[in-house]
């Protein structure tokens, strides 16, 4: 096995406990350091959705391809796996996610490799794979310290993302030169970046907001930052940033819980207050963001209600339902938390994630072309494909 990360530890845990000889091949002198940084350090490691919900968020294709190792291996059985390895969880209902309960990541990755050792399951550090290349015998792997034989080869090295844990995208050309097809890996799950002024100005302001892109949309938390958006509800729709051709708006429905004829109402009744309110101290939202949304509807910082023309009024509450903020890129794959693109998913059988064609090939985890938004659901992904990978390698012919 090659790749130490969640999905690697899980698959060796899994291997392991067959009665499996496993060795598992890291590049770098640890395991699991990507998961060491997870969720700043608290590991959000699943979601409180079943297995169909949560599938369905990484988009149609994926979720048909995801559908079998969720149900082989549910949000609720990862839990369960966790409790069982002594690492009791606990939720937060308004995201859906799921924590350890010491909101500690590295009691996650100790107990995941604990599980791995303590069933026979051996790592080698510090070995950086050259390539992989199929024999007659099954599979052999190229290392700095010789070249290693097996019956099944299981892939799971990660994406690009955060590429100072190692995630360093080596796994791509070794596919490649297997003659499969890679989707081209862009960052995803990743801050973005804007250089209007006005953006900048709004640093520190953050609510629930629903962002859009095209037809992509997430309601989540949202956050200025000095660079441009972050927070949840961007990040999942950072992906159709990373793969355009140039410059784009990410529309903000800042009160997603009102209706646009809702908003038009509350004018309407307030301009009929005359010398009655300013339009601050009508909407839920902090001044500094209504001042903004004012001014890029094109109107005075912060009117009252009875100045405002019919026309003016509808620039506001369009503005306020789908505030344009003009993106130019992302933080890149420093700072993205996963990776869209990867092997193609046609090119693996769903319910084992075996290669097809290239028997013994098993390629699972963040390697693949899955991407899922913020709340546990990429890693459940992870323990998941691994699930399966590590059941069918270890099955009985």
């Amino acid at each position: 096995m090659v790749g130490a990360g969640a999905a690697g530890l899980w698959a060796a845990g899994v291997c392991a406990a067959a009665g499996a000889r496993t060795l598992v091949i890291e590049k770098t002198p640890r395991t699991g350091t990507k998961v060491l940084a997870s969720g700043g350090t608290r590991c959000n490691l699943t979601t409180t959705l079943g297995p169909r919900e949560a599938a369905k968020l990484f988009g149609p294709s994926a979720a048909r391809f995801l559908t079998p190792a969720f149900l082989a291996l549910p949000p609720a059985a990862v839990r369960a796996r966790f409790h069982a390895l002594g690492v009791p969880t606990k939720t937060e209902e308004a995201l859906e996610k799921v924590f350890p309960v010491s909101d500690s990541a590295r009691q996650v990755r100790d107990a995941l490799e604990r599980h791995a050792r303590a069933n026979g399951a051996e790592f080698l550090f510090n070995q950086g794979v050259r390539g992989v290349r199929r024999t007659e015998a099954g599979w052999s792997v190229s290392i700095p310290a010789g070249t290693v034989h097996c019956d099944k080869l299981l892939l799971c090295v990660g994406g690009k993302s955060y590429p100072k844990t190692g995630t360093t995208g080596d796994g791509y050309a070794w596919l490649r030169a297997l003659k499969l097809h890679v989707v081209d890996p862009v960052p995803a799950l990743v801050p973005l970046v804007s250089s209007a002024a006005w953006v900048h100005e709004l640093t520190g302001v953050s609510l629930d907001a629903e962002a859009r892109i095209g037809t992509s949309r997430r309601r989540r938390p949202t956050l200025f930052t000095h660079v441009g958006l972050s927070g949840p509800a961007p990040m999942d729709v950072s992906v159709h940033v990373s793969r355009s051709s140039g410059p784009v708006d990410v529309l903000l429905d800042l009160l997603p819980d009102h209706t646009w004829e809702d908003l038009r109402g509350l004018l309407i009744d307030a301009a009929g207050r005359r010398g009655g309110p300013h339009i601050a101290g009508l909407l839920p939202l902090p001044r500094r963001l209504i001042e903004a949304v004012c001014v890029q509807a094109g109107l005075a910082p912060n009117p009252r209600a009875f100045d405002l023309s019919k026309a003016s009024r509808h620039r506001l509450v369009e503005t306020l339902k789908g505030l344009p903020v003009p993106i130019t890129g992302t933080t890149g794959f420093k700072k993205a938390e996963v990776t869209a693109g990867g092997l193609q998913l046609a090119s693996v059988d769903r319910k084992t994630m075996e290669v097809r064609g290239h028997a013994g090939l098993y390629v699972f985890g963040e390697l693949l072309d899955l991407t899922g938004p913020i709340g546990g659901l990429n890693f459940q992904a992870a323990f998941a494909t691994a699930e399966l990978a590590g059941r069918h390698a270890t099955r009985a012919e």
